[in-house]
């Protein structure tokens, strides 16, 4: 029993939690949501929206710039799409269930994933492991999304800087970080230059490298999953076009702490709007400031 889509707002009757403008989608079900865009471009995603089911049941949805037009970057060898998520080892609808019922925060996840992987730091995922093969000299578009329950998450990739482009289905004036942090269900568009080694010979070291994510909490005193999950960028052999099996352990990034609020803000401080001649920022001037309060009382009648 799901319901699937994108905020939308031209198109918002079907949009959101279930039995607020239609009933959810049944078992065996089907169902054809109409995605009205305009002015996005880039990453965004699609999600179920009953209860917590959007921790398992979601997708990435990619918007090109119109016929005629081109990115306003270089255009990207390949892209990547780059979903972090959690992972319970209970049913997530007990989870949300039990915490409803108690009236306690829910339990926290056993593990945060990256494409659907916790990544070779927990045991039962080391074989599944997310692996990127990229070339040297290459540009490459990350779509990354964060599809977490609550939390909100820093990304690095160890010895590369990336270059955040666009977010939430729009272009941004570009520029370099080290690391990014992510809100839960943001979207954001990430070019990596394969600009590490080129492994001309099979004897080349360090051609691993580790992408990692790991949880922003700024509160004290609330529980929260603290782990790391991982994935790998590993460079192909240039001269046979193929990646012989690496016994090297791929280099780790360096994270921000849990609790580096100065990290996150600084990160947030950069994001501004390209407001180029093809994508100009239409800001408002005037701000309504007016606002509306709706009362609602039970009246019992006198015994």
């Amino acid at each position: 029993m799901q319901r699937h889509g994108v905020d939308q707002p031209r198109n918002p009757w079907s949009d959101g939690p279930e039995y607020i403008t239609q009933c959810p989608i049944r078992p065996g079900g089907k169902f054809t949501y109409k995605i009205i865009l305009s002015e996005e471009v880039g990453t965004l995603w699609w999600h179920a929206h009953s209860a917590w089911d959007r921790a398992t049941v979601h997708g990435a949805i990619f918007i090109y710039p119109e016929k005629g037009s081109s990115f306003p970057y270089s255009a990207p060898y390949k892209e990547i799409p780059i979903i972090l998520g959690e992972w319970w080892k209970a049913d997530v609808g007990q989870v949300i269930a039990e915490g409803l019922r108690t009236g306690a925060d829910p339990n926290i996840s056993d593990a945060y994933t990256i494409n659907g992987q916790p990544g070779d730091l927990y045991n039962c995922s080391k074989q599944g492991t997310f692996k990127v093969l990229v070339e040297h000299g290459k540009t490459y578009l990350l779509r990354l999304i964060n599809g977490a329950i609550n939390n909100e998450l820093f990304f690095c990739i160890a010895g590369h800087k990336l270059r955040v482009v666009g977010t939430d289905g729009g272009y941004i004036k570009p520029f370099d970080t080290n690391c990014v942090m992510i809100t839960p269900g943001q979207t954001m568009d990430l070019l990596l230059f394969a600009n590490q080694h080129s492994l001309n010979n099979s004897s080349a070291k360090n051609n691993r490298y580790y992408m990692a994510t790991r949880p922003y909490a700024s509160a004290d005193r609330v529980e929260y999953d603290n782990s790391s999950a991982t994935a790998i960028i590993e460079y192909k052999n240039q001269r046979s076009k193929l990646s012989p099996p690496s016994t090297s352990s791929p280099l780790f990034p360096v994270l921000p702490a849990d609790n580096d609020t100065n990290a996150a803000t600084a990160f947030i401080a950069k994001l501004r709007s390209l407001d180029s001649k093809d994508h100009p920022a239409d800001v408002p001037k005037e701000i309504d400031e007016r606002v509306i309060i709706t009362i609602a009382m039970n009246i019992l009648p006198l015994q």
